[in-house]
């Protein structure tokens, strides 16, 4: 939710979920900015924000005070910053709007490893109680051919002593990230690694090429070759059927999604694979988003 007291440094990027949030921008980009799909802060020279000017934000926000529930602290990684930062803000938050019941934010799995566990406690007892992470894959092939920084064991450390502390998870995988050398290890070392987290919340997006497949293929280090739509759908299929789940909410509805599911897992896994299945045994007459539908 966009309010005339604050000046957004554009471009800003929130989850779906964030949509009734008041955001602040608290760091301005991507801490990394190196990983070869993402193009969401190449604009931008990662920096963090004065912490007077963050405050003098919430300060002009105070009118809105008792109608302020959920606040989301952008740009790309905003757990980046210190515990003792990010403390002080919540701090400033929780006394300008009494209301609030969630604060949220990307992060990196990096961003959580810097910090204790006490750090963690503290900062989910002040409020900041659900983060976004992109997982992108399960395997460490594909993360060091994508460039992002991370490793299996680093993601998965990460995220489970976030949860440890109270902080609930929204995490994503990225369906065709691998292209066809990658798919089967994609898929079945992207559910490993979700089944150890069991995160609160689970999404897939498809992986997209704002600037073209050379562009991406450029940046990729490997031999890549795009998924079709039938193949990226038989990817989703194995993803879905190595899960084994406790209580996550899935969703697979992003605009990039050529097939919309959604669904409870493990309760729903039966049902979208009976679905996947249904759409792989005749495409043509399945419900698939049209390709002029995707990114709207």
């Amino acid at each position: 939710m966009l309010y005339p007291h604050i000046a957004h440094d554009e471009p800003l990027f929130r989850p779906p979920s964030e949509a009734g949030s008041l955001i602040f921008q608290i760091t301005l980009g991507c801490s990394w900015n190196k990983c070869a799909f993402c193009e969401m802060y190449t604009s931008k020279s990662f920096r963090i924000k004065k912490e007077e000017d963050i405050f003098t934000e919430i300060k002009a926000m105070q009118v809105y005070g008792t109608s302020i529930r959920k606040v989301f602290l952008a740009d790309g990684n905003a757990f980046v910053l210190s515990y003792e930062r990010l403390s002080r803000i919540l701090d400033r938050l929780n006394t300008s709007f009494p209301k609030l019941r969630r604060i949220s934010a990307y992060a990196l799995p990096k961003d959580i490893l810097s910090k204790t566990d006490e750090e963690l406690n503290q900062l989910a007892d002040k409020g900041l109680n659900l983060l976004y992470v992109g997982i992108e894959t399960g395997d460490d092939e594909l993360l060091q051919a994508i460039n992002k920084g991370e490793t299996y064991g680093s993601t998965s450390q990460a995220l489970i002593r976030a949860r440890r502390a109270g902080i609930k998870l929204s995490v994503m995988i990225l369906n065709g990230l691998g292209g066809r050398k990658f798919t089967e290890q994609h898929a079945v070392n992207s559910a490993r690694i979700v089944n150890e987290i069991q995160p609160e919340y689970l999404s897939t997006l498809v992986l997209s090429f704002p600037y073209g497949t050379d562009h991406f293929k450029k940046r990729f280090a490997g031999n890549f070759e795009e998924l079709t739509k039938t193949e990226l759908i038989a990817e989703m299929g194995n993803f879905i059927s190595c899960l084994e789940l406790e209580n996550t909410v899935f969703r697979s509805d992003h605009a990039s999604n050529y097939l919309v599911l959604k669904g409870i897992l493990n309760n729903d896994k039966e049902k979208l694979l009976k679905r996947i299945a249904k759409v792989l045994e005749d495409p043509t007459r399945a419900h698939l988003r049209p390709e002029w539908m995707r990114g709207l």
